[in-house]
């Protein structure tokens, strides 16, 4: 295969999973400005963290100042100037699947087409400040996306396109799995009396409902919410689809089935990060701290797709307009 027709089919699906997990970073930011937060700023505060969690503050504050609701929300979701919002993910989707037309089957190029002509429909609709709508139209992308993905499976023949289509959307996942449960160190932990209160419960019950893992912690843990049983939900149990472990299973099985001497690289950091969570204790992961784990896998995630890169894709660059590692960044100088 040509390292054109692998680099669009790999930035097609990953387009697309952006666009629905930058919808559940936003999903978790409204669900927990629903509830109580007791420290000055309070707002500011809960909103700069999908900026950050993302890798936007710098264009936003470039263009708003200081982070708000509506604001944050219109800028990561349907703004044309921020490269990361939900509305060029699509495009760019949509761009990447139109240069591969003969990659991929008709009905993949209709639903990701229909998606596009209906974003531009909404974002016509959409008033940003009328916050509240924003809602239903995270579950829109949301849908769209399984939409995609259940086409994708059910029409495609399974050949190294359809490996490269699950290498793009699963390490995309698990980058926006990890940036989604940093979302409680940058939002919810705030002081230490809040920890194993009633607010600290349902602020880690809307992080479970953000990646649609409510459901499965009840029917694994039946037992209240805990942070070390959610973040091993979401880190090492391999069982949920949405958890570190299970992506990194399809990362390592994509790039098996890709095969060919020059990923000999990024198989050996695949196969490295798998075997860390295949075989490691969520203690230890606290042990070492949730954001410090988190971080340090985000920076292993950025190296994975360089190496990628190098091994498969063309010299088009387009790590650096959507950047792996944002948050990383981010997130250091937040703390400085």
């Amino acid at each position: 295969m040509l390292s054109r027709t692998a680099e669009n089919l790999f930035w097609m699906a990953r387009h697309i999973e952006r666009a629905e997990n930058i919808a559940r970073v936003l999903d978790v930011a409204h669900r927990t400005s629903l509830l109580p937060l007791d420290i000055e700023g309070a707002e500011a505060y809960l909103w700069y963290a999908p900026l950050n969690i993302t890798g936007c503050a710098a264009g936003y504050e470039e263009k708003h100042g200081l982070a708000r609701a509506d604001t944050v929300t219109h800028y990561m979701a349907l703004d044309p100037d921020n490269p990361s919002s939900i509305y060029n993910c699509l495009k760019m989707a949509r761009e990447n699947a139109r240069s591969v037309r003969s990659a991929i089957t008709s009905e993949m190029w209709e639903i990701i087409n229909a998606t596009w002509l209906e974003l531009n429909r909404l974002s016509n609709q959409l008033n940003k400040t009328e916050y509240d709508k924003f809602s239903d139209f995270f579950d829109w992308v949301k849908g769209r996306s399984h939409l995609f993905r259940g086409v994708t499976l059910g029409t495609i023949i399974k050949d190294i396109s359809l490996s490269f289509i699950k290498l793009g959307t699963f390490l995309e996942r698990a980058d926006n799995t990890a940036r989604i449960l940093d979302v409680k160190y940058h939002i919810l932990l705030t002081e230490k009396e809040n920890i194993n209160s009633a607010a600290d419960y349902y602020q880690w019950g809307s992080v479970l409902k953000s990646v649609s893992a409510f459901e499965a912690y009840r029917k694994i843990y039946r037992d209240v919410i805990s942070p070390l049983r959610v973040a091993e939900l979401l880190i090492l149990r391999d069982d949920m689809p949405r958890s570190l472990h299970a992506c990194m299973n399809e990362v390592e099985a994509a790039l098996i089935d890709i095969n060919g001497s020059a990923g000999k690289e990024a198989r050996r950091c695949a196969g490295e990060q798998h075997a860390a969570l295949h075989f490691g204790r969520i203690e230890d992961v606290f042990d070492q701290g949730l954001h410090e784990y988190i971080t340090d896998f985000l920076g292993y995630m950025n190296v994975l797709g360089k190496n990628i890169r190098d091994a498969y894709l063309s010299r088009r660059d387009h790590f650096e307009t959507f950047p792996i590692s944002g948050a990383v960044q981010t997130q250091q100088q937040t703390m400085n």
